[in-house]
């Protein structure tokens, strides 16, 4: 057998085969949504992505004969590790044929990488920020990923257990039917807290006339403003800066539909809540082979502006202040979803992860129809 190399990737050249692995190893799989490559390449760039004034990384590709066969990010969040008192070393952008020896290979210079700056234990997948995709699939490799969660095959998980990596914590999605039909459940129950806690309250949603008005007003920034107060006691979450938050907004902001943005505000007209959904780009990333350009975008056009959407919603975000999480403002987001998405004729939405012991964040869902379709994981081991 020829030998195995691991070296790091280094200019642009390498860059982009390091992003493009995750597209060529899954091109043949129906439910896999690769890595979008202008805005994964953006991501891992120090002069574009601010969280590398706190993260420091290498991206380090396998080769056997002239041919990848695998990658892996080694990643240290500063502010992270800081915050939770910790010595950690992340692996991210994980992608390997099935060879335990590739695999192997990766994780053992990953976790070299940390062990020479002091790191004492490795973990992930994760990203350089926890709105980076994070999570190795565990369980639903036959449903449709989506374009902010992790794809990989089922042997992934079976090599971590293989490498003496352990199970440190999980993630829950699920699929959410549209309350109509057979699915209606018990949905006129959000509609019915949304109308009493407006009347004692005065808790209203904000409603937006243009994207302009959503980037001139700050809502950007208070929208995640929540997300840092109410994730901040979540698994290896580290608060976003004001640089962060812009980033994510030119991220994203082209994919919204304003109608997809619920903003809940109080009495006072200070944001206490938001839940953020987009229309489900996972076809349109596949048929545009994870590339914009030079004619990828007229697939993720058709189907944000022309409604040529395979009838599924992405919930980017869910969040509501914690002050505010026992007086039922997440039922205003959901009263205002709900007609959207009936009217517009989705059938299902996807629920972003959550974490599989945040019982009070799972039990928003309860009055509607839906089923825990796939399961994720991050793995932990003590570097040797």
């Amino acid at each position: 057998m020829n030998e195995l190399t691991i070296r790091e990737a280094t200019g642009r050249c390498d860059m982009r085969k390091f992003v493009r692995f995750n597209w060529e190893l899954y091109k043949d799989c129906p439910y896999a949504v690769p890595d979008l490559l202008e805005d994964t390449l953006d991501t891992l760039n120090p002069k574009k992505n601010p969280a590398f004034a706190f993260c420091e990384a290498a991206f380090f590709i396998a080769e056997r004969d002239g041919r990848m066969v695998g990658r892996i990010a080694a990643i240290i969040n500063h502010r992270a590790n800081k915050k939770w008192d910790q010595k950690r070393v992340r692996f991210g952008w994980i992608d390997f044929i099935d060879d335990i020896t590739v695999s192997q290979a990766l994780l053992r210079r990953a976790e070299q990488w940390g062990k020479e700056r002091g790191m004492d234990t490795i973990v992930g997948p994760m990203g350089l920020t926890d709105l980076d995709l994070e999570g190795m699939l565990t369980d639903g490799y036959d449903q449709l990923g989506t374009m902010n969660t992790i794809y990989n095959y089922p042997y992934y998980p079976e090599h971590m257990k293989q490498l003496g990596y352990e199970k440190e914590v999980g993630w829950v999605e699920r699929k959410v039917y549209i309350p109509k039909g057979e699915h209606a459940a018990n949905s006129q129950k959000y509609l019915r807290v949304a109308e009493m806690v407006s009347k004692r309250y005065g808790f209203r949603i904000k409603k937006f006339k243009s994207k302009s008005e959503i980037r001139k007003g700050g809502y950007i920034q208070k929208v995640l403003d929540v997300v840092n107060k109410s994730y901040a006691g979540l698994y290896g979450y580290s608060e976003l800066d004001e640089a962060q938050m812009q980033q994510y907004a030119d991220t994203y902001l082209p994919f919204l539909d304003k109608r997809w943005l619920s903003v809940v505000e109080n009495a006072e007209g200070e944001v206490i809540g938001m839940g953020v959904c987009i229309t489900s780009l996972s076809r349109a990333i596949q048929k545009a082979k994870a590339k914009l350009f030079p004619f990828g975008w007229f697939h993720l056009a058709k189907a944000i502006y022309l409604n040529r959407h395979p009838k599924i919603l992405d919930m980017l975000l869910v969040g509501v202040l914690p002050e505010y999480q026992q007086q039922g403002a997440n039922s205003l987001f959901f009263a205002n979803l709900i007609p959207e998405g009936i009217k517009d004729g989705y059938e299902w939405a996807e629920s972003h992860p959550q974490l599989e012991d945040n019982y009070a964040s799972q039990n928003q869902w309860k009055f509607l129809d839906c089923e825990i379709h796939k399961r994720r994981a991050a793995f932990k081991k003590a570097i040797d």
